[in-house]
């Protein structure tokens, strides 16, 4: 059985590293940014504690303006930003990469649908579990 979605998987994270790449070599254009987010709480993500209390479960990265020592390797990528003036180094392995976007150039892609359809659901659940004014007229349908 061909496992079409670990191949299309595969192949989006190609086109991410190709990005990254690009972008260690060329820099950034002054339109571009790379929006980046990731999970925090993956065993193979490395920033600094003050980072994860403040995002526990997820966050999003900017390159921009302002970026250092990018290096691209096979497993994962590592940048230093700066956070309020502390320059910072995060390590991200490309398996917890959630989605990147480049609003400049209307491009975008999701890498972790299940994790983002998990989130859905979730807040779904919230949603029914809180009391709710919202009255269903299918209870009153006459048969």
């Amino acid at each position: 059985m061909i496992n079409y979605q670990k191949i299309l998987d595969k192949n989006m994270l190609s086109v991410f590293k190709d990005i990254l790449e690009n972008i260690k070599v060329n820099g950034l254009s002054a339109n571009n940014s790379l929006y980046i987010t990731f999970m925090t709480d993956h065993k193979y993500v490395e920033i600094p504690n003050w980072l994860k209390q403040k995002y526990p479960e997820e966050m999003t990265i900017v390159i921009q303006y302002e970026y250092y020592n990018l290096e691209i390797n096979k497993n994962n990528f590592s940048i230093s930003l700066s956070f309020s003036g502390i320059k910072t180094k995060l390590i991200i392995d490309y398996n917890a990469i959630v989605s990147f976007a480049d609003p400049s150039a209307n491009f975008g892609l999701i890498l972790q649908k299940n994790k983002i359809q998990k989130k859905i659901n979730e807040d779904l659940e919230k949603n029914k579990s809180k009391e709710s004014n919202v009255i269903s007229f299918s209870n009153y349908k006459k048969n």
